[in-house]
């Protein structure tokens, strides 16, 4: 968590804004007099406006923020008028689910528009909120998203200097096929059985189970990944309570240490949750214990249930995705790792003719795009080198696979960057070289029949080139790296680490 790479300070310096952020917001509610409740809502609303909305360019980051309120008002409206209405407001939530899962399929602001809107029927759950106090839960998340806002785009604009990264790329598919319309259907069958479970648990306290279980879909395409990330919401809510029954029950609501504690839990949501899941789901029910006790309803009992309510999530979340139009995490790896392999070959081809001396060439593109799908398939392979998986040996395939990966990845920036270069020349050698890089992909993509003996008897490098010759040294690396790399993806086709076509 402390010491993964932290490249310009970026998440130490998101981490900070969020803070900043959410206790504005915060203050706004206080100083214009709304409630405690209304006071939580807003500062919930401000968290989710700088952590979910994650658009390619600040422009469209600006507009998914003005679009949040037309996603939650309706949702707050409908949740508090429900509240007395048991089985129509549990139909009304898992239909929430269904539509902000779907609405991933509109790229990064679908999926940011969904969560708003599923964490706002949340949100009046966890508050017991009542349609009187809709006015002012209106006026809270005006406020805070105004606040969230001011500090993002005017105060502190990051992603002026630092652009945001570009969405990662999506599995393609019709039907139920399609990656969204699956995990809707997974999603709201599991938040169905989290909701049914978790009531059966507490009819005050059931909402944990279904929140537990919408958040295990989130940013996961396989089964593995799904059931990696259930293990891990576990995990961190177990040591979470933990911590909650050290610090948040003996503060008993003390609002001064309880708001800076919060405070320090937003720095460690933001901070912690690209490399460590388990560690963003700690501060995340510490944050909750924190809040429970502003409120008056902290006991050690309640942090018990709200272990048992995970745990109930994280199992309708495993149901629906080993029951339910299962994608198996082979599959995903394939998907990856062959769009990968074909962006190397791409990657290439454009390198060699920028140094032929074609200007329209460039392979930059096809680099940059490689880098956002070596990051998925690192995901993707997440559970099979997870440090719990029993199956040695295809956690130390996966290994390879990703260092080899990453071997391509460090080969190809070299390549663009030489052809970069205005001095750099063509080379008879080149054209050589590079057949046999493609001659290397296509390998590794065919058919695994009509591949295996085509490697098998393919060529090989012999020694690196001079270091005078970069271009044809990066195209030697690359081709190493190309042919290593059949012997964890083709071998052993009983157990393989991606799907032969």
């Amino acid at each position: 968590m402390f010491t993964a790479p932290d490249p310009g300070r970026l998440r130490l310096r998101n981490s900070l804004r969020a803070v900043i952020g959410v206790c504005a917001a915060v203050a706004a509610a206080e100083l214009s007099g709304l409630s405690l409740t209304a006071s939580i809502t807003g500062g919930l609303a401000a968290l989710l406006a700088l952590f979910t909305v994650l658009d390619t360019s600040v422009r469209a980051q600006r507009v998914t923020t003005a679009l949040l309120p037309v996603a939650g008002f309706p949702v707050l409206a409908l949740a508090t008028t429900l509240h007395g209405m048991p089985a129509v407001r549990d139909a009304a939530f898992l239909a929430v689910v269904l539509a902000g899962v779907y609405a991933r399929r509109w790229g990064p602001r679908g999926h940011a528009l969904g969560i708003f809107a599923f964490m706002m029927f949340f949100v009046t759950q966890f508050l017991h909120a009542l349609p009187a106090q809709l006015p002012e839960l209106y006026a809270a998340v005006g406020l805070a998203l105004l606040a969230a806002g001011a500090v993002r785009f005017l105060l502190w604009p990051i992603e002026r200097r630092t652009p945001p990264a570009p969405a990662p790329p999506a599995l393609p598919g019709r039907g139920l096929a399609r990656p969204t319309t699956r995990q809707a259907v997974q999603a709201t069958a599991a938040c169905a059985f989290a909701l049914l479970a978790g009531q059966a648990l507490s009819h005050e306290r059931w909402y944990w189970a279904v929140g537990t279980a919408w958040w295990i879909f989130v940013n996961t395409a396989s089964r593995g990944e799904t059931l990696v990330r259930g293990f891990r919401r576990v995990l961190g809510t177990v040591v979470g309570i933990a911590a909650g029954l050290l610090i948040a029950v003996p503060l008993d609501g003390a609002p001064a240490p309880t708001a800076a504690l919060v405070a320090v839990c937003v720095f460690g949501i933001f901070y912690t949750a690209a490399p460590s899941y388990s560690w963003m789901m700690f501060f995340v029910t510490v944050m909750a214990g924190l809040l429970y006790g502003l409120l008056g309803v902290l006991h050690p009992g309640l942090l018990l249930l709200r272990f048992q309510e995970t745990a109930v999530g994280a199992l309708g979340a495993a149901l629906a995705v080993v029951l339910i139009l299962p994608v198996t995490t082979h599959a995903v790896n394939d998907a990856f790792i062959q769009r990968a392999l074909h962006c190397v070959r791409a990657a290439t081809a454009a390198a060699l003719d920028r140094l032929a001396g074609d200007a329209a060439a460039d392979p930059a593109p096809h680099a940059a795009e490689l880098e956002l799908l070596l990051g998925r398939a690192r995901t993707a392979l997440a559970p099979l080198v997870h440090p719990l998986s029993p199956l040695r040996a295809r956690k130390a395939r996966a290994r390879q696979v990703l260092a080899l990966l990453d071997d391509c990845a460090r080969e190809v920036r070299g390549l663009v960057a030489v052809a970069a270069d205005p001095q750099a020349s063509h080379d008879a050698r080149l054209a050589a070289a590079c057949w046999r890089v493609e001659a290397a992909v296509e390998a590794l993509t065919a058919p695994h029949g009509a591949a295996g003996a085509e490697t098998a008897g393919g060529p090989r490098p012999h020694g690196r080139p001079a270091a005078a010759e970069p271009a044809l040294a990066h195209l030697h690396g690359l081709e190493h790296a190309l042919v290593a790399l059949h012997a964890p993806l083709r071998t052993d086709p009983r157990s393989p680490l991606v799907i032969s076509a």
